[in-house]
Order: C-alpha cells, then structure tokens, then sequence
C-alpha cells in the first residue's frame, strides 16, 4: 500500500514575523508517515542544506523544484520506494511543479507536485493546461497530480463562499465579469481525464461545503485571511490510478491546526514498490 500526501506548509513553515512552524510540520508529517509527500511553498528551501535537513527529519529522500517567480516545491520519498527519474516541469508557473517516477509492481508511477498561480484564474487555466500536457506525456496507465490548484471544483455552487471573502480575495476566484465562479483549471484537468479521488470516498451529502467536504483551508489558528473555508488542495489521478484509491482523508486536528494555513490532503493507494 502507498500512503501519498500533499500539503501547502506555508512559507516554508517559517513566517517572516511571527512562530516558526517547522517543528510542528515535521510532527504532522512523522505522524502520517507517508511514502510519498508532495509539499508546497518552500520558500527558503533552495538554500544549501535546507531542504536535505527537513528530509532527514522525516526520513525521506527530497526532489525540489525551484521557482522563478514565486516559491519552491518538491517530492519527498520514503524508502523502500525507488525513484526512476526527476525533475522539473519546465513550464514559467508563477511558483512551480515538480515529477517524478517511482518504480511499482504494476508499472511506473508518475507524481506531479505542483501549486498553481494565486491571482489569476486565466493564468491558473493556462498551467493546468501544461500540467495537462504533462501527465499526458508520462509514462505507462499511472499518474497523480498534487497540490494545492488554488482553484474551487466546478462541480459544486461556491457562490456563499465567494461572497464571504474580502473584495481583495473575491477577485481572485472571479472570472472577468466580476459575477461568475472560476473553476476552469480543475475543470481543465478533469476534461483531460484525471480524475478528482475526493469524490471517489466522498459522501454526497457533503455536496455544497457542508462539514465534511474535504475543506482544506483555513485551519483554525494557521492564518488565512484570504480563505472562506475553501477546496484548494487536490490529489488527481488517472482513471487507472483512481481504481487502486482505497482511502482519502483531510488531516484535520492537532498540530495541523497551528502548521500551516491549509491541512494536508492524505490517500492510500493499492500499489506496492518494486
């Protein structure tokens, strides 16, 4: 069984005026202990050493993405699971995605981490649309993209939500006419055929934001001024993936409600390494 987690840890788990969050992260990730950690905004982390030694706390091997723009992501691996290959997206996100190959029994596996522009759902259509490109391009039946898409989901009315946000942060999730809901990068993902796993373990009558939806920003005491209670953070996957999903969960609770401002976004998947 592979254990796959995404999270937005949120400058690097370090504020630049306020608590360093990096101790509570590496407990939140020890505690899930998973196999492969697709993490976002690492903002510090391209610097020598840093993220090598945020690995050897989680014991796990790490692949960085660095951003031209906005801030770093990354794959980390927990062995015995062996990466094949690495390596960038080499696309101009405004922060980043990265990939990489891990060798299954039932062929590879493909992981995309990546965190989509915050400010512009056109631009967010845009990267969709190269992520697309990318898990197209993977090899064999098996890929996942994760992160955070900074996007809602089309299937679901996110008017109320919208409308809760300040009118700095409303805007972000309006299309041009100021009135109707952004969702097109999803929608863009889905349309190339990947597939939403929430929805695979989701119960309906979430359907709408009621407690259970898969929220997954903002935590409690993490900040997130600019979050309504909100989906943002995604794990999407290729039909073949999503028919080894056997559990999906939002980490919720604990050390998750000081990390970060968004939880962590957990799956487990009927694959074994090779």
């Amino acid at each position: 069984m592979l254990r796959m987690m995404t999270w937005n840890i949120r400058t690097g788990g370090r504020d630049r005026t306020g608590p360093d969050r990096r101790d509570l992260v590496c407990r939140v990730v020890t505690a899930q202990a998973p196999d492969v950690l697709a993490v976002q905004e690492l903002r510090g982390f391209d610097r020598p050493g840093v993220l090598a030694g945020f690995a050897d706390r989680v014991g796990m091997r790490p692949y960085l993405a660095r951003s031209c723009f906005g801030q770093p992501v990354a794959v980390l691996v927990r062995p015995p699971w062996r990466t094949r290959h690495a390596g960038p997206v080499r696309r101009p996100l405004h922060h980043a995605a990265q990939r990489v190959e891990l060798a299954t029994t039932a062929g590879p596996l493909t992981v995309f981490s990546a965190h989509l522009d915050p400010y512009t759902g056109l631009r967010r259509r845009i990267e969709a649309g190269w992520l697309a490109g990318a898990v197209r391009r993977a090899p064999g039946e098996l890929a996942l993209l994760a992160g955070d898409l900074n996007t809602l989901d089309p299937g679901t009315d996110h008017t109320d939500r919208v409308a809760r946000l300040p009118a700095a942060y409303r805007r972000r999730h309006l299309r041009r006419d100021g009135r109707t809901v952004d969702t097109r990068a999803v929608a863009r993902l889905l349309a190339a055929g990947l597939v939403d796993l929430w929805t695979r373990t989701a119960d309906p009558a979430d359907a709408g934001g009621s407690a259970g939806a898969g929220l997954t920003a903002p935590t409690r005491h993490g900040g997130g001024v600019e979050f309504s209670g909100m989906r943002l953070d995604y794990l999407l996957g290729t039909r073949a993936l999503a028919a080894r999903l056997r559990d999906f969960q939002v980490v919720r609770g604990g050390d998750t409600e000081y990390a970060s401002d968004h939880y962590p976004v957990v799956a487990d998947l009927d694959l074994d390494p090779a």
